[in-house]
Order: structure tokens, then C-alpha cells, then sequence
């Protein structure tokens, strides 16, 4: 599976979502690390992301900018038609 988009060996890429959701797996071991963890609750047919910051993330004062600067940048870097990611309780 490709890292960049999460392509298959078929040459077809992923909805929209599966490319999201693998990005996130991506972005995953990284708040794991901090004790947070993040879940994606869906995508809008405008391509914007909901996730649910989870552990130590929840509640936390820095989690507003690691949802902007962390995850959104992320997320648009790899799937530049991502509109804007917010988070969801």
C-alpha cells in the first residue's frame, strides 16, 4: 500500500475516507506516545474531517493546535482536498 495516498496494488485509490483514515493511523503512535489517541468519526461531502481527540488529548489545553497544526497539516498535506478538520465530543 502506498504511504503517500493510500493507493492499492490495483492502481485505484481509495474513497476519500480510507485515504483519511489511513493518515490517521499514521498520525495515531504519535499522540499514543503522549498518551492521547485520536479516532476519526467521519467525513462531510464538503471534505471536511471530524475526529475525536481520546486519553490525554481530551480536555487538554495544547489539543486545539494539535488539531490545527498537527492533524489538519497533516491531513492537507497528504490529501490536499481535505477542507478543514474539527474535533467532535
Amino acid at each position: 500500500m502506498c504511504e503517500q495516498c493510500g493507493c492499492g496494488d490495483t492502481g485505484v485509490e481509495n474513497s476519500f475516507e480510507e485515504r483519511v483514515k489511513n493518515t490517521i493511523e499514521t498520525i495515531r503512535p504519535e499522540l499514543q506516545s503522549h498518551g492521547g489517541d485520536i479516532e476519526l468519526v467521519g467525513t462531510e461531502a464538503d471534505n471536511t474531517v471530524k475526529i475525536r481527540l481520546q486519553g490525554a488529548c481530551q480536555g487538554c489545553p495544547g489539543a486545539q493546535m494539535t488539531l490545527k497544526m498537527g492533524v489538519e497539516r497533516l491531513l492537507k498535506e497528504k490529501i490536499p482536498e481535505v477542507k478543514e478538520v474539527i474535533a467532535v465530543d
